[in-house]
């Protein structure tokens, strides 16, 4: 299977596009997409869409992981990642892929095992499952992957229970 994650934001977003084939990953492609401020705020969400369809018309993924929004103390940026989480949610529909959106704390569980790993563990463990030479960067690009990651144990799980008639 083919799974995009992305980690929403609107400044930065972060994607990540794996293959998950029994028990083995593969990286087919992760960056960024950015908008930069001197870009006009409805312009910057089109941009973000753009890009995002090109990545999802390329890779053709099966299912779509986004990381969930946690509270910012900051209502603004608050407000502005949950746009790009929309644009994200949006892409994905349009495409007519199905989503699924997890917390930080389960993505941290998905890929170390560990709902409280802090940023340096869940990295290690991206470079580990995914057979990567280096920690993914930018940081954005590294907790996409960690999101598709999550995703692909997570559906593993759930296809386990529904398989064995429980």
């Amino acid at each position: 299977m083919i799974i995009l994650g992305i980690d929403p934001g609107f400044a930065i977003t972060g994607y990540g596009i794996i293959s998950y084939n029994g028990n083995r990953f593969g990286v087919l492609d992760y960056g960024v997409i950015t908008t930069t401020a001197e870009i006009p705020h409805p312009q910057r969400l089109l941009l973000l869409e753009e890009k995002l369809l090109r990545v999802i018309n390329e890779y053709k993924p099966e299912f779509v992981s986004v990381e969930e929004l946690f509270f910012n103390n900051n209502a603004k940026t608050a407000l502005q990642v949950g746009e790009g989480r929309g644009v994200a949610l949006l892409c994905a529909a349009r495409a007519g892929i199905p989503v699924y959106e997890y917390t930080p704390l389960q993505v941290k569980q998905g890929v170390t095992g560990y709902g409280r790993a802090d940023k340096a563990q869940v990295q290690q463990m991206i470079k580990v499952l995914l057979g990567l030479p280096k920690i993914p960067k930018p940081d954005d690009a590294a907790d996409a992957l960690a999101v598709a990651i999550c995703h692909a144990h997570t559906y593993r799980s759930i296809s386990r229970v529904l398989n064995s008639g429980l």
